[in-house]
């Protein structure tokens, strides 16, 4: 029998009750877990991501009222808001199931059960809670409760703030610029405002400015005419041209050297490009969104920035929060990394030991997001057991050097072949540069370009 991916947490004061249960629900559900202590709930529900709450109405001795059970379904509600909840009591009464679906459970059940019935509604209720974990973002930002916006997973003010922020601003033609630390979600953000504006039904032309080199800049973002240099075999719109009516995206936009700062800067102040080769001004109508981990306002007092350029793009700032200032984010991310990489691997029963996700709370992630997700995707292949414990995780210490951090990534054994060789290689990098794509190629000798494939061939 195939099993539901659902965890199913069942709450009784009564352990026959809890056995039964058990015994019933393992058959059909990955991970069932029972407790007679409603107090322990919400430790529970802060352990791991719960999908279904089997709970009953009663607990204190000679109650019948199911004022208990109404209050933990609202405990639960707010603690865990994707959390589905069955309400269950021996005390069957129309009036009560009514006020229990008003107050957001999603089902009623009467004891004794019909082991079919109570299997169909839990079934009906793990699927049904995969659809409502996405909820629309705007009804998220109102409940301040958001768990899915758009691409982004969490739950923490520092995140709420960068979803309102993306509400408020999606909706004007107003430039943004995005700043955080690599392996923030600078992209995803970018992706939101977009989907989310006057524009979304027309083209997300992305460049990454770093991959572009300085010779191939103007014809790749302004275009070029036929015979304008000697590779120039056709007239070319370039990515300005091609992003007309919807949103450009330059990401990387630190990387670019101040002679191709002040281009860049014309082209937005006269809102039209010259192709190469030609004289002929073309009109531009783009929605303008920049990105970068680097310290442009420091570059400026440097001298590496044009300020006018800076004002030109910063319109209205995002400042993605890098994971450590998220940590209410973690678990839910672990969880939503380990779903897709224990699929994936065809490991369906694995489970984050409570102790882990405890360690993985307390780590400073210096690659952030990129880097937990990595870290679970190592962590599901390399796991033996069906729970992953602290020790399938590297966590390099804080302040910990490159030599310290790459051992995270060390090759085991006496595998020496080229390929080997070149993922380790790519891993050391990676890791001594905290996922910075730019610098971890510089070191490496390749282009960035160059780097995205031998990180997608190793599956880094």
């Amino acid at each position: 029998m195939t099993k539901i991916p659902c965890n199913i947490l069942v709450v009784d004061d009564q352990e026959d009750i809890l056995t039964a249960g058990r015994l019933l629900l393992k058959q059909h559900f990955t991970a069932v877990q029972t407790t007679s202590d409603p107090y322990q709930i919400p430790t529970l529900l802060q352990e791991r991501v719960v999908d279904v709450v089997l709970l009953d109405m009663n607990y204190s001795t000679g109650a019948t009222s199911s004022k208990e059970g109404l209050h933990w379904l609202k405990q639960i509600r707010q603690i865990s808001p994707a959390t589905s909840v069955i309400l269950m009591t021996a005390y069957g009464d129309i009036e009560l199931a009514v006020r229990a679906l008003k107050e957001g459970a999603a089902d009623f059940v009467l004891k004794p059960w019909q082991n079919e019935k109570l299997v169909a509604i839990l079934k009906s209720a793990c699927r049904k809670k995969s659809s409502e974990e996405v909820r629309t973002a705007e009804a998220a930002v109102q409940q301040n409760t958001a768990y899915h916006y758009g691409e982004f997973i969490g739950v923490s003010p520092a995140m709420q703030r960068v979803y309102q922020t993306i509400e408020k601003v999606a909706g004007t033609d107003a430039n943004v610029l995005i700043l955080g630390e690599n392996g923030t979600g600078k992209e995803v953000a970018a992706r939101a405002l977009h989907q989310k504006s006057k524009r979304a039904k027309e083209v997300f032309e992305k460049v990454d400015l770093g991959a572009v080199s300085t010779t191939l800049f103007e014809s790749e973002l302004f275009g070029h005419a036929k015979g304008a240099y000697t590779d120039a075999k056709e007239d070319r719109a370039g990515r300005f041209e091609a992003a007309t009516g919807g949103t450009l995206f330059l990401d990387e936009i630190g990387n670019l050297s101040l002679a191709l700062q002040a281009k860049l800067l014309t082209v937005l102040q006269s809102r039209q490009v010259i192709r190469l080769g030609t004289n002929k001004p073309r009109p531009i109508n783009i929605r303008l969104i920049c990105a970068t981990n680097m310290p442009l306002y420091e570059m400026v007092r440097e001298g590496s920035f044009r300020q006018d350029l800076l004002y030109r793009i910063n319109t209205v700032e995002i400042h993605l929060p890098p994971l450590r200032e998220r940590r209410e984010d973690i678990k839910l991310l672990a969880q939503h990394f380990l779903k897709i990489y224990s699929q994936k691997y065809d490991r369906p029963d694995l489970k984050l030991n409570p102790a882990t996700l405890r360690r993985l709370g307390e780590y400073h992630w210096p690659g952030n997001i990129r880097e937990l997700d990595h870290a679970l995707e190592r962590a599901v292949i390399l796991c033996d057991g069906d729970e992953l414990q602290a020790d399938d995780f590297y966590f390099a210490p804080a302040g910990a050097s490159p030599e310290q951090q790459q051992r995270a990534t060390d090759i085991t054994g006496n595998d020496y072949t080229l390929d080997a060789l070149e993922k380790m290689m790519v891993q050391k990098a990676l890791v001594k540069h905290s996922g910075n794509i730019t610098h971890a190629a510089k070191e490496l000798g390749i282009t960035r370009t160059a780097l995205y494939r031998r990180i997608e061939k190793h599956g880094l």
